[in-house]
């Protein structure tokens, strides 16, 4: 059985035979306080501070420091139940523990006293009191305590407070000063930038490795309400892709690469857009991670779906890596039942209206003659056969106008951009399909994964710690940071406890 497990039976039969033993010595020495050394004394705080506050006139001043004086003397309240509720989860006597338990394929012995641990929590710092347990072996391996791994401590931090650091960490404009005072003032927690760092990364490793899950779930059912939904159109999974300029730190030189993002959202039969789920990755050559994440998060979703297929679409601009993750795409089946996936393309219209107007400028020059026939080609794009007559007009008009030979090749770059991509700016039957017509999910995407947490003023970053806070980002802009922490808790190993004769014992079993 697990220990924390054994821990519950222990104590309850402890409980059962006669009343908590309080004021007994504790496991490092000294006595254990009592439920009334923890209450009265904060009772008392309380019971003075709003007898002070009555005494005197109320003003505004005193009235703001009755409330932070009070919410300061319900924290220490607090810490104290914790820290008493957390020591008396193992009992005083360290022999009534299991004498040997296991762990990662090892066995450890139980020592003979018990040794404090200072660990955080959201009511402060605590003392907490935990039997230890050495390799059996003496293999040199640390010493392992159970009733911490059992309570899931993260680098000595409760996993309230952990997943407290975390958020307040992945939010847009956070540094790590900010962080570290916001603990401070809410919770009381005195931590430096290095404790901080390596609870932002214990708790970002573990939430990111239930991303995938979470965010499937997620999608699931975003699709369930997509199908419930009222209007003309077919439920829409639309997907997109898109790379920011990043700057990491190798050796002490700071380099910029192309870090990478990734949406997929589910837009109902109204084409709203109903969510939004996230991926982000730092710079790497043909961004592999991405395009095997972002793969396998479609297939298993399609997997998983039971209903209609939905439409699925693709909108990005036109570059490099956006453009060869389409032939990845095209290649996909079905999941379940094989049959190739029909995918519309869509090259975002602000990337291809940009290169109207670079035409324009070329033609005409800045001015009103150029910026009206920009307009009226933006207009022309959104109907039938629309690229073939922008392409036809501003063919024509090089050709009565002509250009000179450096913008001629500013020309034709504009004018192949659009020619080579015509078959994705169907803008018109994107509109009457209920495809979107930009990218600006994956745009903003950038904006705000990235922008409004990594590129800050005076930001430095290596490839692993920027990676922890945009796994951070993506948890909670994706809306699965609750489920996908939750399920990072429940993967927490617990150390089993041995029967007498050796054998490892269940807690199925051992109710049984």
């Amino acid at each position: 059985m697990s220990y924390s497990t054994r821990l519950f039976l222990t104590l309850s039969s402890l409980l059962l035979a006669k009343p908590p033993a309080e004021g007994t010595p504790a496991g490092g020495g000294g006595s254990a306080p009592t439920w009334s050394d923890v209450l009265d004394p904060a009772l008392q705080r309380l019971k003075g501070l709003v007898e002070g506050f009555l005494a005197q006139p109320v003003t505004p001043a005193r009235a703001q420091q009755f409330e932070q004086d009070l919410q300061e003397a319900l924290r220490e309240l607090g810490r104290g139940v914790v820290q008493h509720t957390y020591n008396r989860l193992e009992p005083v006597d360290i022999h009534a523990l299991p004498g040997h338990v296991h762990f990662e394929a090892g066995l450890y012995t139980r020592l003979g006293r018990k040794t404090p641990q200072n660990a955080w929590t959201l009511f402060g710092q605590i003392r907490l009191w935990r039997a230890g347990y050495r390799p059996t072996d003496k293999s040199g391996d640390p010493t392992l305590f159970p009733l911490a791994r059992a309570l899931g401590l993260v680098e000595g931090a409760s996993p309230a407070l952990a997943g407290r650091a975390a958020r307040l960490h992945g939010a847009a404009g956070a540094t790590q000063r900010q962080t570290l005072e916001r603990l401070r003032q809410d919770h009381g927690v005195g931590w430096g930038v290095k404790k901080l760092r390596q609870v932002i990364a214990a708790v970002s490793q573990a939430a990111a490795a239930q991303r995938h899950p979470a965010q499937v779930q997620r999608l699931l059912g975003l699709l369930e309400q997509a199908s419930a939904s009222a209007g003309k159109h077919k439920p829409l999974l639309s997907v997109g892709r898109d790379g920011i300029s990043l700057g990491l730190r190798y050796r002490g030189i700071t380099l910029s690469e192309v870090a990478s993002t990734a949406t997929l959202s589910v837009l109902d039969r109204r084409g709203r857009r109903l969510g939004t789920v996230y991926l982000a990755f730092t710079p790497e050559p043909g961004q592999p991670t991405m395009s095997r994440e972002l793969t396998r998060l479609l297939r298993d979703v399609l997997g998983r779906w039971q209903g209609p297929l939905p439409r699925l679409c693709y909108v990005t601009d036109a570059g490099d890596n956006e453009a060869a993750y389409f032939k990845v795409l095209r290649r996909l089946v079905h999941p379940r039942t094989g049959a190739r996936l029909e995918w519309v393309r869509v090259v975002d219209y602000y990337h291809a209206g940009q290169r109207v107007w670079a035409m324009a400028e070329l033609l005409f020059g800045k001015g009103r003659p150029g910026t009206a026939w920009a307009r009226k080609m933006l207009r022309w794009l959104l109907l039938p056969g629309g690229v073939s007559r922008v392409l036809h007009s501003a063919a024509a008009l090089r050709d009565r106008y002509g250009l000179g030979k450096n913008k001629r090749a500013e020309f034709r770059k504009a004018y192949r951009y659009l020619s080579k991509r015509a078959k994705y700016l169907k803008y018109d039957e994107y509109r009457r399909l209920g495809v979107p017509l930009g990218s600006g999910v994956t745009e903003a995407g950038c904006k705000t994964v990235y922008s409004q947490r990594l590129k800050l003023s005076g930001m430095r970053w290596k490839k692993a710690g920027a990676q922890a806070v945009l796994d951070l980002r993506v948890l909670q802009l994706s809306g699965v940071w609750d489920d996908a922490y939750a399920r990072a808790l429940d993967t927490v190993e617990e150390a089993k406890v041995r029967t007498h004769d050796g054998s490892q014992q269940t807690g199925a079993e051992n109710a049984a």
